[in-house]
């Protein structure tokens, strides 16, 4: 399947042959584990903030942005400013875990952004180059300095696709995981929502730590997003976060706060954890801090710096192009108060898409954090059932519960809205939620056109289905 000469002359122009002979030989020559391939088939060739330009010709606004890791969007000028000078200077691109300058200068600006009290009493892990490696290392960390095994971690919850973060995340039974109630407003696990739901979730987590019968060991730490992501934007309420970090601190259990993908500005603070107050022990931060290249630490409280050395390692831990672009995007970020600029764009955005929700029983709700957005997608017509809700004093009454999910309306949704020139993601326990992950950079008239697509989109979709009954 080689390249033929006709494709290859108009590579730079962008032709119909072009975009399929590469999908083409995508799909004959790649695992059978795509993803992001099988529901975006475009061929990107040329990108900038928000916008990407396929091979085909058209332009598309970007609102996946690389799963969360271009705070700054594609190609910012600070971010290529940056490599650029690492490569003009010729220093080492890959140095192990040996100083540089380019690494001294990441750690400065990183622990400038920290939660107070954090930065003067931590140490950083440099480990692969994946927010999964980070998590890995930070399992690995609790259960050295700890001596003990288990973890607990959330319903719902994604770490990555390693062996222990697939455990944590509740795919794979390596690891011993203690699984508790993550509060979910629309489909809270005990039929409440709101701060009663997140009270029993925190009821329910001090009585599996303190029940001696519980069956489950007192663990080496507990790991959690402030709001998750995979897992359908589901932000964690301020309350309940301080609760756990509470919970975990009067049993001698280390914290982790997994901001892979909230961190950066992303939910509208510099961390996620931010909105609460609270100071994790553990902090597990990729994607954005790499400034769009490959990059992923752990940080955490000196007290548990127990490893001795080589006892976490990694070939591609001295990344210096990454570092370079990391500070740069750390910096343009806490300078230009971007963090600020997602939550007030944030709650503009939602505020609109509530209206689409009171237009269209399918919206079944929308939620987020900042710049982390997500629209969950039912079926009106499938059906409820009675579930109990907490009343204002405290006791119970009946209500239905949400319509169910409705995940091939969601696809049907991401569809339209690809061929209307917009790229969203989908997340959720049934792949129903539609995801904005835009870059921090997205100006007003972008936000609009974004949701100006995805109402069509919608809209285009609840016909279909409404016809086809």
């Amino acid at each position: 399947m080689a390249v033929t000469e006709s494709e290859a002359d108009s590579t730079h122009r962008g032709t119909p042959a072009v975009h399929e002979g590469i999908l083409r030989r995508q799909s004959a020559r790649e695992s059978a584990a795509r993803t992001y391939a099988r529901a975006l088939p475009i061929v990107p060739v040329r990108a900038r903030g928000l916008t990407i330009e396929g091979a085909d010709g058209r332009r598309y606004l970007d609102c996946l942005s690389g799963a969360g890791a271009l705070a700054l969007g594609h190609n910012h000028p600070v971010v290529l400013e940056a490599i650029r000078k690492v490569l003009d200077s010729g220093a080492p691109l890959s140095v192990l875990d040996l100083a540089t300058p380019v690494k001294d200068a990441f750690i400065t600006e990183l622990f400038r952004t920290l939660p107070a009290g954090f930065a003067d009493r931590a140490r950083v892990q440099f480990c692969g180059p994946a927010g999964t490696d980070a998590v890995e290392a930070a399992l690995k960390l609790v259960r050295a300095a700890t001596g003990r095994n288990g973890i607990l971690a959330f319903t719902g919850a994604y770490h990555g696709m390693t062996a222990g973060a697939l455990a944590a995340s509740g795919g794979a039974p390596d690891l011993q995981v203690g699984r508790l109630p993550y509060p979910h407003d629309y489909r809270c696990p005990f039929g409440v929502g709101g701060p009663r739901g997140a009270e029993l979730a925190a009821r329910w987590t001090e009585s599996v730590l303190d029940d001696p019968k519980s069956g489950v060991p007192r663990p080496a730490g507990m790991i959690l997003e402030p709001v998750q992501g995979e897992g359908g934007v589901i932000p964690a309420p301020d309350d309940w976060l301080r609760r756990m970090r509470r919970v975990t601190a009067d049993r001698s259990i280390p914290l982790i706060a997994d901001e892979v993908q909230t961190g950066v500005g992303r939910t509208g603070a510099f961390w996620a954890v931010d909105h609460s107050g609270i100071t994790p022990d553990v902090m597990v931060l990729s994607k954005a801090i790499g400034g769009s290249l490959p990059l992923a630490v752990v940080v955490y409280r000196e007290e548990l710096d127990v490893w001795q050395p080589g006892a976490h390692a990694g070939t591609f831990r001295g990344n210096q192009l990454a570092m370079a672009a990391g500070t740069a995007t750390l910096t343009y970020v806490r300078e230009n108060g971007l963090a600020e600029r997602a939550a007030t764009l944030g709650d503009r955005m939602m505020k609109q898409l509530r209206q689409l929700q009171d237009e269209f029983a399918c919206v079944g709700d929308v939620r987020g954090r900042g710049l982390m957005i997500g629209v969950e997608l039912v079926n009106p017509a499938g059906g409820s059932v009675p579930q109990a809700r907490g009343s204002e004093s405290d006791g119970w009454d009946s209500a239905a519960a949400p319509p169910p999910a409705d995940p091939e309306l969601a696809v049907a949704v991401q569809r339209e809205c690809l061929d209307r020139g917009l790229i969203v993601e989908l997340g959720g326990r049934h792949n129903s939620v539609v995801r904005l992950l835009p870059p921090l950079t997205i100006s007003d008239e972008q936000a609009s056109a974004v949701l100006d697509r995805l109402a069509d989109a919608v809209t285009a979709a609840n016909r279909d289905r409404q016809r086809t009954g």
